[in-house]
């Protein structure tokens, strides 16, 4: 059986029902809700637009097997979620999410993106490492209910982090 690569595309409100099973499949303590996607995507379209929120799709069933949304604001942008399903870990689906987030935060014409993580998820950790993201702090308590620390990581030039992991991932490929 061969895998199936998603495909990413814009986030519509349409995806909101199935992100929000995998939101909390991923995140049962701390998900989203509705209403704060609704109140993203109102911001993800239009001349003024100063999010980018990607869905990835597997063809054919059109399941969703992953999302991500990034907020910009002047010369600053913020991942402000990035997931994806159990059975696409490791399949480098995270680091397709990542790399369109910050190409879209290059595009917003960001110089420094940043995100919090939980202190216990070192698996993304590791891939915001990998993209030159660095650690500049903690938020405790962050993630309610569980009260979780967030680490906070910062990358700067978002543009250079792309063109390198863009890079490495075809020659790898």
């Amino acid at each position: 059986m061969t895998a199936v690569t998603p495909v990413l595309r814009e986030m519509r409100w349409w995806d909101i029902e199935p992100v929000l099973e995998l939101e909390h499949e991923l995140f049962p303590e701390d998900a989203w809700s509705a209403g704060m996607f609704w109140s993203e995507l109102a911001h993800a379209r239009g001349p003024h637009a100063t999010r980018r929120y990607v869905v990835a799709e597997e063809p054919g069933s059109g399941r969703l097997v992953g999302y991500a949304g990034l907020a910009a604001a002047g010369d600053l942008a913020d991942v402000q979620t990035i997931a994806a399903a159990r059975d696409q870990w490791g399949t480098g689906l995270g680091a397709r999410l990542l790399t369109d987030l910050l190409r879209a935060a290059t595009a917003f014409e960001c110089a420094e993106v940043l995100l919090e993580v939980r202190v216990d998820n070192t698996r993304a950790q590791k891939l915001y490492e990998r993209f030159g993201f660095e650690p500049i702090g903690f938020r405790r308590g962050y993630y309610q209910p569980g009260n979780v620390d967030a680490l906070v990581m910062r990358l700067t030039d978002p543009a250079q982090a792309t063109t390198e992991n863009t890079e490495s991932s075809e020659s790898n490929g």
